[in-house]
Formats: structure tokens, sequence, C-alpha cells
């Protein structure tokens, strides 16, 4: 056929154009006249994606809560990474010896947030670049929908058996997926093994390597991440959403995890191999979830359609090797959205951990284990990643404002006053700023729940609207897109985070 093939609705979408929707249109007079009679008998091909078609349930919610998990383990490497603050303390003080917490400071253990936020973000600004490589140059296509599409292709045009054909060739997603969350499991035994270690001899080194294996669990992390996020773009919003929600609860997790660990007291190094262990054993827990997920017929169903789907920008004679989306369409479609999430992002790591972490209560000299002990994880860690969570569940239910809004981006902007919020709060030690507007102890508590509301629910509209805005068969490359902006909105804030750390 020479005639172009028009673009397909959105797997979400609520409606069906017209174009799809009229299936009976009136065929002109000459075409009529020609129509032979036996013509009735043949099946008749329909354009509307099978997604459209039909939509299968999914049963107890399997699929939303393996997509769920996904989420979790997507940023439970950096979150237990940053919540394990008393052991990197432990490990990077200049006194090994737990009784003299005055000395347990060094320029290494001070500003280890800030390193780590550094280490994590920007090797996987390059990381997602790589992933929108693998994603464009080589889709989706598991082994069942290789079979299907092959029986299929005889009803289609050479060119669609050419497309279906080539797909055998590509490399699968789950290669991307099993490989990043094999890496980083190595990464987490490694580290749990070292807890275990004395490196008092050889602090330096130890900060350099555990540098190192933050940076590559968060390449890998990010690969994972992208392509969930890619995949999820496939299915219906709720997916995407349950996603999202998954890397809130993560953080939340992680959080109790080592409030726990401080509960039970005990030696710092015995908490931190059971709050290592519990990581390593999540991880499994995805990577068994993940092979589970193809067996589901949900997940089978929208991961089949989005497959047999070929891009109606190639032409007939491109070689499979040249199938590369452009990013133009992606970014004329979503820009504003790729903007709102790199600034929320950007606002959020600018000031956290660095600088809520380092928030005291002002009652710290006092006996009480709560402004001792329990004020940083509960006020920065756990009621931020709660409060995150919140924020990217209500987008489960309310929408507002909407992919189009300028409202949207203008709530994203009001964000930028959380920073000096937070760096007039009793940020400690403070060698160059030393006013203090915000002395109390309820006044982190509530920056810190405004900040994680607003990342969540205005971090996570921009995400779940980038891929449904963009012809379905662009809505895996905008999902990798929309993680990138994300991403790199983390690696330009955490570099920032260093600058306002030493501002204070």
């Amino acid at each position: 056929m020479d005639h172009t093939e028009p673009g397909l609705p959105i797997v979400n979408s609520s409606y069906v154009p017209i174009l799809f929707a009229d299936q009976s249109t009136p065929v002109e007079d000459g075409e009529d006249e020609n129509h032979s009679p036996s013509a009735s008998l043949l099946p008749k091909r329909s354009s509307v994606p099978l997604a459209v078609r039909y939509n299968p349930e999914d049963s107890y919610c399997l699929v939303y809560i393996i997509f769920f998990l996904m989420g979790i383990g997507s940023l439970l490497p950096w979150n237990f990474f940053i919540t394990a603050k008393q052991y990197w303390l432990y490990k990077l003080s200049n006194n090994t010896d737990q009784s003299e917490e005055e000395e347990q400071r060094s320029d290494l253990s001070d500003y280890f947030e800030s390193y780590l936020a550094i280490a994590s973000t920007v090797p996987s600004v390059m990381c997602l670049i790589l992933n929108y490589v693998l994603v464009n140059r080589l889709p989706d296509c598991s082994a069942e929908a290789l079979i299907l599409c092959s029986f299929s292709s005889s009803l289609m045009t050479s060119a669609s058996s050419k497309n279906v054909f080539v797909l055998v060739h590509r490399l699968s997603p789950n290669i991307r997926i099993l490989s990043s969350l094999l890496v980083i499991l190595l990464v987490f035994v490694v580290t749990t093994v070292l807890v275990k270690v004395d490196v008092s001899d050889c602090r330096r080194g130890f900060f350099i390597g555990t540098l190192s294996s933050v940076a590559v669990v968060s390449g890998a992390s990010n690969l994972f991440s992208g392509s969930m996020f890619g995949i999820s773009g496939h299915f219906p919003m709720r997916i995407s959403q349950a996603l999202i929600s998954g890397q809130a609860m993560g953080g939340t997790l992680s959080a109790t995890a080592s409030i726990v660990s401080l509960g039970v007291g005990g030696d710092v190094t015995d908490n931190a191999l059971a709050y290592f262990l519990t990581a390593d054993v999540f991880i499994l827990l995805c990577i068994i979830s993940y092979l589970l997920l193809p067996k589901l017929t949900y997940s089978r169903h929208y991961m089949l359609a989005a497959s047999c789907i070929t891009p109606g920008a190639i032409n007939e004679g491109q070689e499979a090797e040249t199938l590369v989306p452009p990013l133009q369409p992606i970014l004329k479609k979503a820009w504003v959205l790729g903007l709102s999430v790199f600034y929320v992002f950007f606002i959020s790591i600018t000031v956290f951990p660095a600088v809520s972490s380092g928030i005291q209560s002002v009652n710290m000299d006092s006996s009480n284990p709560w402004t001792s002990t329990y004020f940083v994880p509960i006020t920065s860690f756990l009621l931020y990643n709660a409060a995150d969570f919140c924020g990217r569940q209500a987008t489960a239910w309310v929408q507002v404002p909407g992919p189009t809004s300028r409202l949207l981006p203008a709530l994203v902007l009001c964000r930028s006053v959380m920073v000096p919020l937070f760096m007039f709060c009793n940020f400690q030690p403070r060698d160059h700023l030393h006013t203090v507007l915000f002395s109390h102890d309820v006044y982190p508590v509530v920056f810190n729940c405004l900040l994680g509301l607003s990342n969540g629910y205005l971090g996570t509209l921009p995400m779940i609207y980038g891929p449904k805005v963009v012809p379905r068969e662009l809505a895996e490359a905008t999902g990798v897109v929309m993680s990138f902006f994300l991403t790199l909105g983390l690696a330009v804030g955490s570099a920032f985070s260093v600058l306002i750390v030493h501002l204070i």
C-alpha cells in the first residue's frame, strides 16, 4: 500500500477517534461497483489496536502490584544508601569508638550526602541516554509476541511483515531489566559483606569505593527504571501511577527500616547488616516478580498489542537498524511536561537529603531520645517519604491540573521557595550563614511534609501525562525521555546541594 496509515489512538485514551470509531463509512461509488460479493466472506482487517478493542481485567490486581514492587525496587538502592546515615557516620568518622560521638566528624562524613547525590545522579544521565538508544533501536518484543505477530503477518502488507520479521533480531527489554537488577543485587551483596569489615585504616578508600558502588547501582537503577517507565507507557494510566507510587513507598520502607534498626539498639554494624540484608531480599523479590509478569494475561495482552504495532513514520524501505523514533515529535508534545519534571526534582534534591538531614532539633542537648536520636530519621526521611508517597497516591484520584494547563508549570515554579525555607532552619554546623529564622522543631516537620507532598504530586502528574500525549508507537520512548528529564534534574540539583551546604 502507498497510503499512510493513520495515527493510532493512545492505549489509555478514554475515547476512540472518529476515524476508528466508525468503521462502516460509505465507500465511493467506483469502489462499490467493483466490490466483489465474495469479498464480504473474507475477514475484514480492523485498524483499531487490540488494546482498544478488547481490555482484559487485571485479576487480583497482580500486574498493579508487580509494577508497584518494581517502583519500590527502582529507588530502593538509593533510599537504602541515603537513610543509613548513622552507619556511614560510623564508618567514615575519625574515631570508630561509638561512645565518643563528639569526635565522629570528618570532612568525608560532613559532606557525604552531597557527594552521594552527585555520584548517584551524574552517571544516571549517561545511562538514560544509553537506555533511550536501546529502547529505540531495540524495541520491546517478547518471544510470545514474535510468534503471534509472525502468525498474523500473512494477513498484513509486505511492509508490515518485514517490520515484524526484523523484531526477531532486536533485543528484548528483559535483558535490560534483568541485567540491571542482577548488577544492583551484586553490589548490595558486596556492600553487605563490607559491613563487618574494619575500614578504620582506609576510610578514604572505603569512601571512594562506596561512591563507585553508588554510581554503578544508580546507573543500573536508572536503566531499570527507564525501561519500566517505557513499558508502563503501553498500559493504562493506573499502571504508570502504580510504578511511581512504588518509588515513593521504597523511600518510606527504607526510612522505616532505619528507624527500627535505631530502636533495636545494639552494635551499629549488626543493625546495618540486617538493614542491607533486607535490601538484598527485596531485590530478589523484584527479579522473581518481573519474571512472573509476562505470564499474566493482562500484561501479556498490552505488551503483545504494543509489539505488534509498527511506527507510522517508518518507510517501507527503511532498514531495521535505523528504526529510531525522532526526538522532535516527542519534545514537541511533551517539552513542558519534561521541564516540569526536571524542576520538581531539581528543587527536591537540592534540599533533600543534603540540607534536610542536617537540620537538628533545637533541644538536641537534652537527654530526650526524640531530639537526640530520632529527630533526623523521622523528620528528614520518614515524613518526607511518607508525604511523597501520599502525593503520588493522590494522582490516582485527582489529576488536576491537566497536561496542557499553564497552572502545572506555575505550581512547579512555586516550589523554589522551599530552598530558603530549609536554609534558615536549624541546620548544623553553620560556618557562614549564622541566621536561623525558624528556630522551632515544628518548622522542619511542616517543611518536609510540604516538600514531599509537592514532589510526589507535581512530579507524578507530568510523568504519567508524558507517554499519553504522544502517538502510541512513541509511548515507550517518551517514557524514557521523561525519565531523562527527571534524572537530569536530580544531577543538576545534587550539584547545587553541595553549593548550598557550603554556603551554610
